[in-house]
């Protein structure tokens, strides 16, 4: 199971390894955002210390992504 919006920013973006260089992270530190917490990630929430650097790539490639993206999904309740 793939965690959001975590999964879904990653895909976006070029996957885990071009996500970590516009991080700043390694490829094992975004693995970690599509884990669940029990097992040692954040359950699809990207660390907000990381949203501007990953906001500033997604405008360099070109690919529409806001504040908005980054807000987790609670089961149940609409965004």
């Amino acid at each position: 199971m793939r965690y959001e919006p975590a999964n879904s920013i990653i895909i976006k973006l070029g996957g885990l390894t071009a996500v970590s260089k516009a991080a700043g992270v390694t490829p094992h530190t975004v693995m970690r955002w599509r884990m669940p917490k029990h097992t040692g990630g954040t359950g699809g929430v990207i660390p907000h210390w990381h949203i501007e650097a990953i906001l500033d790539f997604a405008e360099k490639i070109k690919v529409k992504l806001t504040e908005a993206d980054f807000v987790p999904v609670i089961k149940g309740r609409a965004a």
